[in-house]
């Protein structure tokens, strides 16, 4: 019984062994089961903030890398305009120059063509004059039975015998009658009108001086290979001469504003330092501008100064810029304000207009602030530019014959006149090469030795006065007469000179006798 009770508590707690034991096992397993899925978890909540970082990491790379490419870009892009407005530049500046280049072309084809008429027609009158003339002598020796050197030389004596004698007469009664009305007045117009104004000169040039604050800006300006000193030339229309001078380049050209725009802007960079093609082309601009308003004050001031009213905008630009303008040395624009002070004095002591001859003095030479760009002598495109600004007549005539180009008018061109040779004729107002006017003395002397019957000729008072002398056997005094006013005439069409030229011819008859 007892072994029975054993059997049954062994078995009893074998049961409750394995019952434990499975139970055991079945906490266990589920424990590992919890966790295994709380590793799992905690692996998938790892692997979603890696995934997470990752994904944040990619972006912030791809944005940097993004606006590192749009940089890049932006950057290309501008380079690109900047490309493109600087080949444009050169593209409008080629294609000035090509309208500027085709436009002279036009005009010397213009010009040729009225040339090649005008030629054409001179041929045709030339033959037609040589027949009429032909047939006249024709004619004439048929008439008279005589040969044309016999004819000719009957009518030449017949005419020189009647007209000498009424030649010298009317001559010596004009000269005695103008002697008498103009000389007192003129010695009155002329000393008040001097003694009351004078003017000082500046004389220059075609080349003009910069100086650099050491040797060493020579090589800046040029540039690599020549860059610089080319864009330069190309911006100014000036030569640059850099030479072995120490100090200093030159600046050469014949267009006296262009020169000075040249001069302030090489000026400016020097002094500013940074000297490259863009640059250039800035500074160049920038002082083309100031030379405009500097034009423009200077031409207000000069009207202003002379009391001149109502002057159109071109009118006051072109006196502007005839002070950058000079003639045999002297500075136009000074020129022009002392031609219209002398010419407002004169006509005041002549009971005249004073401000509308102080307005023909001043506009008379403003041609020559054009000449050098249109064809024409400078009263006529004086006179043109007057018309265009609706000047009155007296000015327009006054400036068309300031050097009898054309008939005077009025009194306030033949004013002018004499003011302008007062202007130009006053000692050490205008200057001459020696070269030019030693020329000038032989061929004063050579015309007047080339009239048969002169013994000896004279240019003195540097050019001023010409002395003939002639043989008093061989030159009467109506022959006198006349030989000088054409040596006047000679000589006013074959030489150009300030002011006038006095001539005075020379007849002496001398008897000479010894009493032994």
């Amino acid at each position: 019984m007892a072994t029975l009770v054993g059997i049954i508590l062994f078995i009893v707690g074998v049961a409750v062994g394995l019952i434990a034991r499975h139970i055991y096992a079945l906490n266990k397993k589920t424990s590992a089961e919890n966790e295994a899925r709380e590793i799992i978890r905690l692996g998938r909540e790892e692997a979603e903030k890696l995934r997470q970082e990752a994904a944040v990491r990619s972006k912030s790379e791809l944005l940097a890398a993004r606006e590192q490419l749009e940089n890049d870009v932006k950057n290309e892009r501008n380079e690109v305009k900047q490309a493109e407005k600087r080949l444009l530049k050169r593209e409008d500046n080629l294609d000035r120059k090509s309208e500027a280049l085709e436009e002279k072309e036009n005009q010397l084809r213009a010009v040729e063509e009225r040339l090649d008429a005008k030629s054409a027609e001179l041929g045709r009158k030339e033959a037609e004059i040589e027949e009429i003339v032909t047939q006249q002598k024709n004619r004439l020796h048929e008439i008279s039975l005589l040969s044309v050197e016999e004819a000719r030389k009957e009518v030449l004596d017949r005419t020189t015998k009647d007209m000498d004698h009424e030649i010298t007469v009317l001559v010596e009664r004009a000269n005695a009658r103008a002697k008498e009305l103009a000389d007192e007045n003129a010695r009155k117009y002329i000393s008040t009108a001097i003694n009351r104004l004078a003017v000082d000169y500046t004389t220059e040039h075609v080349v003009s001086t910069v100086e650099l604050p050491s040797d060493e800006m020579k090589g800046r300006i040029i540039g690599r290979e020549g860059r610089n000193i080319r864009a330069f030339e190309n911006a100014t229309g000036v030569d640059v001469i850099v030479d072995d001078t120490p100090g200093v380049v030159v600046l050469s050209g014949f267009e006296s504003i262009r020169r000075e725009i040249a001069v302030r802007s090489m000026k400016k960079l020097v002094a500013d330092g940074r000297i490259h093609p863009s640059r250039i082309e800035e500074v160049v601009q920038k002082t083309r501008e100031e030379m405009e308003k500097v034009v423009e004050e200077t031409g207000k001031a000069v009207a202003l100064e002379l009391d001149v009213r109502n002057l159109k905008p071109r009118e006051i630009m072109l006196l502007g810029r005839l002070k950058f303008r000079t003639s045999y040395g002297q500075n136009v624009l000074d020129h022009s304000r002392e031609v219209g002070f002398l010419s407002g004095i004169i006509a005041a002591e002549m009971g005249l207009d004073e401000q509308l001859a102080r307005r023909c003095g001043l506009l008379h030479d403003i041609g020559k602030a054009v000449d050098h760009e249109e064809e024409g002598t400078h009263p006529e495109l004086g006179g043109e530019v007057a018309r265009r600004c609706s000047e009155p007549d007296e000015v327009i005539n006054a400036i068309t014959s300031h050097h009898s180009d054309t008939a005077a008018e009025s009194l306030y061109a033949t004013i002018v006149q004499a003011a302008d040779a007062m202007s130009a004729g006053r000692p050490g107002a205008r200057r001459e090469t020696l070269e030019k006017y030693v020329k000038r003395l032989e061929r004063l002397e050579a015309i007047s030795n080339s009239y048969p019957g002169v013994e000896r000729s004279f240019a003195i008072q540097a050019g001023r006065e010409l002395r003939v002398i002639v043989k008093a056997d061989k030159v009467t005094d109506g022959e006198a007469q006349r030989m000088c006013r054409d040596i006047a005439k000679q000589i006013e069409t074959e030489l150009t000179y300030p002011g006038e030229v006095k001539i005075t011819l020379v007849r002496e008859f001398r008897i000479t006798e010894y009493a032994r």
